[in-house]
């Protein structure tokens, strides 16, 4: 409350409204250890009403946790304060993730409980034996990706994940009522969940609600019945306490009618002592835990092993010797098969599109209710919830989550791929479909403005490989990428190779590089991604045939080019005057790159018809692009 009167800003509704709900759970449930919050058999608790992050901070000051002080709570919602408006994830900090736009939180911890229901297969339910508690409040349980995320915890028969449901009817524009009517006990039963009603401020029913959860054979749904702004006079249980300070005069009837007489801030030495006595439970937990990790620790880090580069090699020396043509989807799929023989930590998957975006091969298993024992889970037709799962899966330990649909779909994904980013996150999205090549579907499945969107977003690579052998490297980079997330864009029409000879180093990881030059000296640069880099190779040749010469530049990734230093860009952007790029989507991203010359791509919808009629239609064929080249530069 004081917090949020001292911003100005915030909403102290949600952390008044179950803090006797939290006092409950820390005190005697969650198994945590303050003076190390990245202990493997943690329990996670996760905040998706995200706005009452006040609730949080609070509970890791009053426990001990050393990244948040007193005077860090004071600066609540102040310019680079760990105690941001809306919790943002910080490695060893007790904020397990970045959370606000509502119900990210829930799929986050549906990833959670998966990890942990893997990870104890691995190494034995006697060192990996933690649960997952989330906090939703009815924001998050309106919101699509709350149903999608239930949905499959419920079908995973996820034992170890519990939501604490703040059930308290309030929202910004007022009562519930307004916009919902929802039966949750059927809703949630419907899920395969427990349900359990109770009072959020009676502490017994809190604790026997808890308690029963512990050993239950399903996820668990505690609808919390509380009031917003518990202890507010005259805002108690209305709107006006959810997203806005209270105000000096109603907090100070807060203060007497709760009985508390002390200055904002400041806890009394033995109220705070008895909070860190509760911190300090899970040393103690930890040290006898670690007694037995001590033993196992060999084998954790035999399964945490994830080097790829031997394999990358040899694909790629592979890859020369054949030189196929072929999809990059398809590529993509050889590249899983030959790295999923060495132990490593992926976690794959498909929202219902596995044989589509290729993401299955023959040595996956299946990740089931009657099996965690695997490494690939079947999403069902739920891009939004697998990709809030991936984040849950990628911040739990150390887990590396590829998930697959078609590209067009990302737009159902795109929150969740924001805050991967966000968190600097290692999660892989296989988007397949990348463009109007996919043909006979349509508009509708045909992407336009979506690498543009997605190349916009910042802290994420978009990675478009042009054939078998960018395929591998564009892979290659997506996995040694420690803090940033990528797309993989990927055809699903063949595609000629690029390159006829091995080169040990990575071309792709400079973002751009020459793959044709049909002179020494030349007059236009050619700049292309994925399946228009062929495009621009055959345009490039029947110029030459003009005595127009030019060099031809694959640019699988614009966001690592642009980090490259000024030299080798201007190596690749300077040669000449004139530029053309082309790609079968929006020219938004390519623009900065263009100082004289033309884009070549697509500013409509797309067409339903054989593709390379789709192509021919929006001027995507080597005669016309040649054609207007030539006029331009006469």
């Amino acid at each position: 409350m004081d917090a949020v009167q001292k911003a100005n800003s915030g909403h102290p509704g949600m952390p008044m409204g179950m803090a006797d709900v939290a006092t409950i759970l820390f005190k005697y449930f969650l198994k945590f250890n303050p003076k190390n919050p990245n202990w493997l058999n943690r329990d996670r608790f996760v905040l998706s009403a995200g706005h009452g992050s006040m609730l949080l901070y609070s509970l890791l000051y009053l426990t001990g946790y050393e990244k948040i002080k007193i005077n860090d709570i004071k600066k609540f919602r102040q310019l680079n304060s760990i105690c941001a408006g809306h919790p943002e994830y910080h490695p060893n900090s007790g904020i397990e993730t970045t959370t606000g736009p509502l119900g990210q939180g829930i799929a986050n911890s549906v990833g959670f409980a998966i990890a942990e229901e893997v990870l104890k297969k691995k190494l034995g339910k006697n060192l990996i034996n933690h649960k997952t508690y989330v906090l939703a409040g009815d924001g998050c349980l309106m919101e699509g990706i709350s149903h999608e995320a239930m949905s499959l915890a419920g079908h995973l028969k996820l034992k170890n994940l519990i939501m604490l449901f703040d059930n308290n009817s309030i929202s910004i524009d007022g009562p519930t009522s307004l916009a919902v009517s929802d039966d949750y006990k059927n809703r949630f039963k419907s899920y395969g969940w427990n349900y359990i009603l109770i009072n959020g401020h009676n502490n017994k029913q809190v604790f026997t609600a808890l308690k029963k959860a512990q050993n239950s054979k399903k996820p668990t749904v505690i609808s919390c019945k509380t009031k917003i702004g518990f202890g507010s006079p005259n805002k108690s249980g209305k709107a006006s306490s959810h997203g806005s300070p209270l105000g000096t005069d109603e907090i100070k009837l807060v203060r007497k009618n709760l009985g508390w007489g002390h200055e904002p801030f400041k806890i009394p030495q033995k109220i705070l002592k008895e909070w860190r006595n509760i911190g300090k439970k899970g040393l103690k937990k930890e040290a006898v835990w670690n007694k037995n990790f001590i033993k196992h620790k060999i084998k954790f880090k035999s399964i945490s092993n994830n080097k790829f580069s031997i394999s990358v090699i040899k694909q790629k020396k592979e890859v020369v010797k054949t030189l196929k043509t072929l999809a990059t989807r398809k590529s993509s799929e050889e590249f899983l098969s030959t790295i999923l023989k060495e132990r490593n930590t992926l976690i794959g998957g498909s929202a219902d599109l596995a044989g589509s975006n290729n993401t299955k091969t023959k040595l996956h298993k299946i990740i089931s209710s009657k099996n965690f024992d695997g490494n690939y889970i079947h999403y069902g037709v739920r891009e939004h919830a697998m990709s809030g799962i991936m984040n849950g899966l990628a911040l739990h330990s150390n887990f590396i989550p590829y998930g697959g649909t078609f590209l067009i779909f990302s737009d159902y994904c795109k929150p969740s791929i924001r805050l991967s980013a966000i968190m600097k996150q290692k999660v892989i999205y296989v988007m397949t479909h990348d463009s109007i090549g996919l043909g006979e579907d349509g508009p509708t499945h045909q992407p336009i403005e979506q690498l543009a969107a997605l190349r916009s977003i910042p802290n994420l690579n978009v990675l478009r490989p042009a054939d078998q052998t960018e395929t591998i490297e564009c892979w290659d980079i997506a996995l040694k990428c420690k803090k940033t997330p990528s797309v993989l864009a990927l055809t699903r029409q063949n595609l000629k190779p690029i390159r006829n000879s091995f080169t040990k180093k990575n071309m792709c990881s400079m973002g751009a590089y020459e793959v044709l030059r049909t002179r020494k000296k030349i007059d236009l640069t050619i700049i292309a991604s994925g399946s228009e880099v062929n495009l621009a190779i055959e345009t490039s040749h029947k110029l030459a045939k003009q005595k127009i010469y030019s060099k031809v530049i694959s640019m699988p990734c614009q966001e690592i080019f642009d980090t490259q230093r000024n030299i080798y860009k201007d190596k690749i952007l300077r040669e000449s005057k004139n530029i053309f790029a082309i790609e079968a989507g929006s020219k938004m991203s390519w623009e900065k790159y263009i100082r004289k010359g033309l884009t070549f791509s697509i500013e409509d919808f797309g067409k339903s018809a054989p593709y390379k009629k789709v192509y021919d239609h929006f001027g995507l064929s080597s005669e016309k692009i040649a054609k207007k080249i030539k006029f331009y530069i006469k």
